[in-house]
């Protein structure tokens, strides 16, 4: 075998390794559901609003719902960096303990969005309609009545805060992060 072909099939395998490695959680599970006339904070009602969502663990562990950020998803958080460092064993969001929810905001990875077709006639969203959205989801969507945190990083941590206000006992903890 030539040289360039052993050592990309190396490099393939150690990818490949590091990848199994970095995963120390359970198997990540990706759905939608869809909202029924989702009403906007301008009066505008879309009859049917898609939302895609990410989950990890057990469903009947404590839910635990995680917000991305601007340019992302929910799945976008499955990185070794974060997901690989929390919800491992024994790891402060133990997805053997926990049910982590990272739903998609509107307007971002499977949720619905106005480059699906409705271009410039998708109503005008905000950050209070992504927080509807997602408190929906997982009432209505996921059955779940209580969360033990929402925890959101740069835009869903701009939502967390308006998740405290919008359904502050909805949960026991609020964590905005940078």
């Amino acid at each position: 075998m030539q040289r360039w072909m052993k050592k990309l099939i190396g490099l393939l395998l150690s990818t490949l390794t590091l990848c199994a490695v970095a995963q120390n959680y359970p198997m990540p599970k990706q759905g939608s559901w869809t909202a029924k006339d989702f009403r906007f904070h301008t009066g505008e009602v879309m009859p049917e609003l898609k939302l895609g969502y990410t989950t990890v663990g057990d469903p009947t562990g404590e839910p635990v719902v995680i917000l991305h950020g601007t340019a992302g998803s929910g799945a976008r958080m499955l990185t070794p960096a974060f997901a690989g460092q929390l919800f491992g064993p024994g790891q402060a969001l133990d997805a053997s303990k926990y049910f982590i929810i990272l739903p998609d905001a509107v307007g971002a990875g499977r949720s619905s969005k106005p480059s699906d077709g409705l271009r410039a006639q998708f109503p005008r969203y905000n950050y209070a309609d992504m927080v509807a959205a997602q408190h929906r989801l997982v009432t209505e969507g996921l059955g779940v009545k209580h969360v033990r945190m929402v925890l959101g990083n740069s835009m869903g941590g701009m939502q967390v805060w308006m998740w405290g206000i919008a359904h502050p006992d909805f949960m026991d903890v609020l964590v905005p992060m940078a």
